[in-house]
């Protein structure tokens, strides 16, 4: 089905496509036309069991409307968000490109977000009924000192409907946010939302881990520093990778020079090299969810091979379609 409508979707305006995309698988949903995909391939990480390894990264379902419909098409998780504490518009439009020949997208959507407490009715509402991540940042306007602040309001609400929350401080799009990952920054944040992380767990008796996302434009030395901090903070996942600065594998591109972060094929050994050495630092103490650049099963056994426990697919999804899951969960 999704190659007879590829062609049609990919003439309209790249983010009008993926809410047309959306609100369309979301019809079929409740109309009960949507057939359920079962892809059994048990994976166990992060103290939950996944029913596969392929999951959906954030940023396709950003306001949590359509993570059970997602879910039909075979995922072993969902993860939704990023959510901010409040509503924002995020950047001005256009903000999305689609670089068809490279099999890319660059983004600059600067978290786009209903605010966490019309997200929190939307998952309420359209509860996902397998593994659910719910992801989370802080809002444009709030400086870096007070950023923390965002989080932790954010974890607080989301956590009662979380399987596991992750914590976006790898965005492109919000100015600054990369400085979260480093130094003193990345574990003065640990130390507090690990803390409200151990409150919620005895407010709510069940352990919601908390995993990071990370960029894939990291140094060596940052990958070790940042490393030493998880392991120290007992992070329990970290997320490999968010989408990139570079403009490596696209630079002829007529749209590469869009301000934003690029992702699909041309990340992918980027990504992977990201992942590959943050495997090296953390060992088997922190579990790993590979997403970057993931658009074939191929890849995926690449990033597998690298040191990930999970897998997230996003871009390769829009130029692959649902059958990208079925060839992931198949390797």
């Amino acid at each position: 089905m999704y190659s007879l409508i590829k062609p049609f979707l990919f003439c309209l305006p790249p983010e009008l496509s993926h809410h047309l995309t959306l609100q369309t698988l979301q019809a079929v949903h409740r109309c009960g036309l949507l057939p359920t995909k079962h892809y059994r391939n048990p994976v166990k990480a992060l103290g939950l069991t996944f029913a596969n390894p392929v999951g959906l990264a954030a940023g396709l379902d950003k306001q949590g409307q359509y993570g059970q419909a997602l879910e039909k098409l075979g995922f072993g998780f969902i993860e939704s968000g990023t959510v901010v504490p409040r509503p924002q518009s995020g950047n001005a439009k256009p903000r999305l490109f689609r670089l068809k020949s490279c099999r890319a997208l660059i983004n600059r959507f600067g978290f786009n977000s209903v605010g966490v407490d019309v997200f929190i009715e939307h998952i309420r509402r359209y509860r996902v009924h397998g593994i659910h991540g719910i992801n989370v940042g802080k809002n444009a306007q709030t400086p870096n000192e007070k950023a923390v602040d965002d989080y932790l309001f954010c974890i607080k609400q989301v956590y009662p409907y979380a399987d596991y929350i992750s914590v976006n401080l790898s965005s492109p799009n919000t100015p600054g946010l990369r400085l979260l990952q480093h130094g003193d920054a990345l574990a003065d944040m640990l130390t507090q939302l690990k803390a409200a992380q151990h409150r919620l767990a005895d407010q709510h008796k069940k352990w919601v881990p908390l995993v990071v996302k990370v960029a894939p434009d990291l140094t060596v030395e940052a990958i070790e520093m940042m490393s030493e901090i998880f392991l120290r903070h007992k992070v329990e996942g970290v997320i490999a990778t968010n989408t990139s600065l570079s403009r490596e594998g696209v630079a002829e591109h007529p749209l590469a020079q869009q301000t934003g972060g690029l992702s699909g094929y041309p990340i992918h050994e980027q990504s992977t090299a990201t992942l590959r050495r943050f495997k090296a630092a953390l060992g088997e103490h922190v579990v790993l969810i590979a997403s970057g650049g993931i658009d074939s099963a191929e890849i995926a056994s690449e990033k597998l091979a690298a040191g990930a426990t999970l897998i997230q697919l996003y871009t390769g999804l829009i130029y692959h379609g649902p059958k990208l899951i079925k060839a992931v969960c198949e390797i």
